[in-house]
């Protein structure tokens, strides 16, 4: 048993509780897709809704027509981390920033949005029926295996896929909600599309268990929150203003995870 009172003791606590939380955005800049730009900004730490975004996308936007000269007739937005019991609400905020993006760059301009959410915290699990069709040692189900009925909801479109090979242990497909689809692809189309993507992951060979432009949106997340953390570590030795810590200002937040203008346009965070 251990005792660590480090109130008797005297022992300086430092508190390095990340009091605004990074969220990210990427976007593709080629046709293949594999060149990707990022844009981060910080939030609430329990605000699911993406507060700016809005402004994310116009600068992905951008960022895009720099690249190509083109204007992306489709947007096809996979969004990760959404609480199933709030998919209504973040949809419906969302879904109208995407659309303002696009209003803000040109009045006219109104390119049809797919919007998928990617799901990988669920207790759903698939194993082969037939024996001779497990892969491997674990005996998991082949990668790309995909599931769109019995399982899923009866009337909305949602579907099941295991996009990677799994090594160690039993797969945990993705579940994949398509909430909106102005470009009416089909469910095949849709499938195969996100199934590609798995495959397009810059630090993998094989391939992965969500999208890849979802998983780059992970890492610039999760790389600004170093960045924030040094700059609330950094509030904790300097002075106080009225009563606040310079780092923990929103504004100093913000400019520490601010994305550098020579690195913008590349893949950083690969």
């Amino acid at each position: 048993m251990c005792d660590c009172d480090a109130v008797n003791r005297q022992i300086p606590v430092i508190d390095v509780r990340i009091l605004q939380k990074p969220v990210s955005v990427v976007g593709s800049m080629d046709a293949h897709p594999s060149r990707y730009c990022a844009t981060v900004r910080v939030q609430r730490p329990r605000q699911e809704i993406i507060e700016d975004l809005s402004y994310m996308v116009r600068e992905l936007l951008i960022q895009f027509y720099k690249s190509t000269r083109f204007k992306p007739t489709r947007i096809i937005f996979y969004r990760d981390g959404v609480p199933e019991g709030q998919l209504p609400q973040i949809l419906h905020y969302e879904l109208l920033a995407i659309r303002d993006a696009c209003i803000k760059l040109e009045k006219d301009y109104q390119p049809g949005i797919t919007y998928i959410v990617v799901q990988k915290r669920h207790h759903t699990r698939l194993f082969c029926a037939d024996k001779s069709e497990r892969i491997g040692k674990s005996g998991n189900i082949p990668a790309g295996t995909t599931v769109d009925t019995s399982i899923t909801h009866p009337f909305e479109f949602d579907f099941y896929l295991c996009s990677h090979a799994g090594i160690q242990g039993t797969s945990r497909p993705s579940h994949y909600y398509v909430l909106w689809d102005d470009n009416r692809f089909t469910a095949d189309e849709l499938q195969i599309l996100t199934y590609q993507l798995c495959h397009t992951y810059v630090r993998c060979t094989r391939s992965v268990s969500i999208p890849a432009p979802a998983y780059y949106a992970r890492l610039v997340a999760f790389r600004a929150r170093y960045h924030l953390v040094d700059k609330e570590h950094d509030s904790g030795e300097g002075s106080h203003v009225s009563g606040q810590s310079n780092g923990r200002d929103p504004q100093a937040l913000a400019k520490a995870v601010q994305i550098h203008h020579d690195t913008l346009r590349t893949m950083y965070f690969a």
